[in-house]
């Protein structure tokens, strides 16, 4: 019973490295939860066990914070899972999927939810609903993920950006005034949360429409997706869109690739704002965004097999270029890591093995290793607005995180998508776990950006 506390712990996890990522990156052995969140760490623990406690022995397995994906299509995922559009061969795609109906809606989240929760992901930002789209990213889909958490059913957090536009697509400033205008379904704030919107700047290079200073193939440079009549008429037409969230108290999300988009979003973009991808971003723009606060989510299994044909578009000395992973790190900015998917796999553990091979890192390399783990956690809690309440495993926070087969402080980046995840808990409850639940098999996914070369767009 515990010794001087008037209720017990409903969950401890003991026996193993628990890494917390607070701010002194302490590591604990035990830990308690009650009512969703944490209430113990250490030897504090052995107070909280009672009668009714549920006590999971970690032998020796790593407790790591629940993973955040910055930018995850869940909806779209569970609709074509396991297809993704770049696999191990280049573009695979397959045959694209989406929901019509309530049920299907309800049915691709449940099944994304599923995926994530084997995978560890305890939160995800939905990166585009609304009432510019259809199917698995229409404004019906936020009412579904509404009426999920009325009835306790999601596994993970979810962030919702909408999206007053065309996925990969155009957009007006009068369509985007109006979207503005449109409700937004209550929703408990710890499990739902729509923070901002999502704003399509241009496309990516190896399609040719990504608006960049550099010249494509047949001398054009691409341009804004944003209406307008000419390329002044457009950049004016974004900075609007941006002012008019701003004026909302939205954050904004700006899918922009090419250095011309990057340079145009960010005379507007303020703290709490992010960028999407970068492709192009130059290490000014990067040094800018770190002084002003805006942040910026990429996607390294993305720039593994994109980079051949983004070189191909724009030139191998561009291609060089592309995704400065080590400047974004060392820059300054808020950086997040995340999938896209199901452009390519959720699996966090394949992302942050190509953002080692981006950097030329193969060996157990314990502090990179940490640094990339925070932009999959503590980062994306940041960029939620989220960071007093998750991200990180300490007293107060809520009790997200999961359970790996080996500590990857200790694991070489080319071994990490073999160190299995093998229980995930989600506000104090367990959402997934190897020996319970049936696994789902990621093994065609685990190294499928070794070597891939093809492309499609991202969103």
């Amino acid at each position: 019973m515990p010794s001087h506390h008037s209720r017990s712990a409903s969950l401890v996890v003991r026996g193993g490295p628990i890494l917390t990522f607070d701010d002194a990156d302490t590591v604990v052995r035990a830990m308690a939860s009650r009512d969703g969140k944490i209430v113990a760490l250490g030897a504090d623990v052995a107070d909280f066990v009672g009668p009714d406690t549920e006590v999971i022995e970690l032998a020796g397995r790593t407790v790591l914070p629940g993973v955040n994906d910055a930018h995850l299509h869940a909806t779209w995922l569970g609709a074509r899972w396991p297809d993704t559009l770049i696999g191990g061969a280049g573009f695979t795609g397959g045959a694209e999927k989406t929901v019509s109906t309530a049920d299907e809606r309800r049915a691709a989240i449940l099944r994304a939810g599923d995926l994530c929760a084997s995978l560890g992901i305890t939160s995800y930002t939905e990166p585009g609903l609304g009432p510019g789209e259809t199917g698995c990213f229409g404004h019906e889909v936020l009412e579904e993920y509404a009426a999920l958490v009325a009835e306790g059913r999601l596994r993970a957090r979810v962030t919702v950006l909408r999206l007053f536009g065309l996925l990969d697509g155009a957009s007006s400033l009068a369509d985007f005034e109006r979207g503005l205008g449109t409700p937004v379904p209550e929703s408990d704030p710890l499990w739902l949360t729509v923070p901002g919107v999502k704003i399509f700047a241009d496309g990516i290079p190896p399609m040719r429409n990504a608006w960049t200073h550099h010249c494509y193939a047949d001398g054009s440079h691409g341009s804004l997706l944003v209406d307008g009549d000419d390329d002044p008429g457009r950049a004016a037409n974004l900075t609007a869109m941006i002012g008019l969230a701003h004026e909302a108290g939205l954050v904004v999300a700006v899918h922009a690739t090419g250095d011309r988009s990057i340079e145009t979003a960010l005379e507007s973009l303020r703290a709490g704002d992010h960028l999407v991808h970068g492709d192009l971003v130059t290490a000014d723009q990067l040094a800018r965004m770190a002084s002003r606060g805006v942040g910026l989510t990429t996607q390294p299994a993305i720039a593994v097999a994109m980079r051949g044909m983004l070189s191909e578009a724009l030139g191998a000395e561009v291609g060089a270029r592309a995704w400065p992973l080590a400047q974004m790190l060392d820059s300054g900015v808020p950086l997040t890591l995340s999938s896209d998917a199901p452009v390519v796999t959720p699996d966090w553990r394949v992302h942050i093995a190509a953002a080692a091979r981006m950097l030329d890192v193969s060996e157990v390399d314990a502090g990179l290793m940490n640094r990339l783990l925070r932009c999959y956690t503590t980062a994306a809690a940041e960029q939620d607005g989220a960071a007093e309440w998750k991200g990180a495993l300490t007293v107060g926070r809520v009790a997200d995180f999961c359970v790996l087969a080996a500590n990857p402080l200790e694991v070489g980046f080319a071994y990490l998508p073999d160190v299995g995840v093998e229980l995930t808990v989600s506000g104090g409850r367990v959402v997934y776990s190897s020996e319970q639940l049936p696994a789902v098999d990621l093994q065609a996914h685990a190294g499928e950006m070794a070597g891939a070369g093809g492309g499609e767009e991202q969103d």
